[in-house]
């Protein structure tokens, strides 16, 4: 899954030279860019498990709490005011499709810890989203350089079926954890599962060891 459990058919790929999606597909084994088990799709599924949640600015609010000195909480114009980024990185889904250079723009995960002060102890992070949704991740993994809270997708505003207005992207693990809708996060000293993580899935999540379920 990618994302909250969600993640259809619609969308085109930026990687799109000429040939077939077979073509390409051999391209990308051959560039080392497909991990192990994972075909091309030059669309961008999309599952959902329940509905989309409605999004008013006026009530958004992303909070970030935890193992900080102070929590924070910014409203939508507040973060659409912070500095954003553009990013380019392919996107695996544990359901076996990838989906290449994609081009995300928004704010940095690193840029976002600019505005709290942590504790010591912040090893992990619980990244929170509508509905109760849940991901687990390790602080280091977030310091990433294109991990980042996703605003736009190849130029257009992010659409609610792709966890618009607001989605993580950690391009390096498994797109489960690249959470829909986000809404904050919790710096924690200790791993948390979430939701899927709970259900079955790798704690961690690396497409490259095919980190797809859990061998507890």
């Amino acid at each position: 899954m990618a994302g909250n459990p969600r993640e259809g058919n619609r969308g085109v790929s930026r990687f799109e030279p000429l040939g077939t999606r077979r073509e390409l597909e051999n391209r990308a084994k051959a560039e080392g860019r497909l991990p192990p088990g994972q075909s091309l799709t030059l669309k961008w599924p999309v599952l959902h498990y329940g509905s989309i949640p409605h999004f008013d600015p006026a009530k958004w609010d992303f909070k970030i709490s935890g193992e900080v000195q102070e929590p924070r909480r910014l409203t939508w114009n507040e973060f659409r005011a912070l500095p954003e980024t553009e990013t380019l990185s392919d996107f695996h889904c544990v359901t076996r499709w990838s989906r290449l250079d994609n081009r995300w723009k928004g704010v940095l995960f690193s840029d976002l810890l600019k505005l709290i002060k942590l504790k010591p102890g912040a090893q992990f992070a619980s990244i929170l989203a509508e509905e109760g949704y849940t991901a687990n991740l390790p602080l280091e993994d977030l310091l990433k350089p294109k991990v980042l809270f996703a605003l736009e997708h190849d130029g257009e505003p992010l659409t609610g079926e792709h966890g618009g207005p607001l989605r993580l992207i950690v391009p390096h693990l498994y797109a489960w954890k690249s959470v829909k809708w986000a809404r904050g996060f919790v710096l924690l000293d200790h791993d948390r599962l979430g939701f899927w993580e709970r259900n079955g899935y790798h704690a961690y999540g690396d497409p490259w060891k095919e980190q797809r379920y859990s061998d507890r």
